[in-house]
């Protein structure tokens, strides 16, 4: 198998781990779960982060981010059909609502205020809401520094 293959099928598996179970999988457990050697995993997920699919938690090799679920509770909480997920920021909660068919709800704090807002998604359109998105840092540097962000 290719490297590309193999990161493809390495990819799926972080994805579907990570839905199945809520946390995404390890390299380790990848490579057990696939049939690879530990060493090919991890170079996978290293290319994988390379490629800006997974974020490692800072100074290891640990999934923090499968874009766009996080590994860790942020302030963006998604609920679906299919269950509920973390989300990185609101552009990623709508990502995840998005990935699993289209309808859901990403509950969120206004960073102002404190309060509670609720989007809904149904059927890939977002329900009528009152309110402004504030990107504090442009897209085109979100990977300068992807955690902050």
């Amino acid at each position: 198998m290719s490297g590309e293959d193999i990161d493809r099928e390495v990819r799926l598996h972080v994805y579907n781990s990570f839905l199945e179970q809520g946390r995404p999988p390890s390299s380790q457990e990848t490579a057990a779960a696939l049939g690879l050697g530990d060493d090919e995993a991890a170079a996978s997920f290293a290319r994988l982060e390379a490629a800006h699919v997974l974020v490692f938690a800072p100074g290891t090799t640990t999934i923090w981010m499968a874009n766009p679920l996080s590994a860790v509770p942020t302030t963006f909480w998604t609920e679906t059909p299919l269950g509920g997920f973390w989300g990185n920021c609101v552009w990623d909660a709508f990502g995840i609502v998005a990935m699993l068919g289209g309808t859901g709800t990403v509950s969120t704090r206004c960073a102002d205020c404190g309060t509670l807002l609720e989007l809904s998604v149904r059927d890939g359109v977002l329900e009528e809401q009152d309110g402004v998105a504030h990107f504090a840092v442009p897209a085109r540097h979100w990977w300068d520094n992807i955690g902050y962000t």
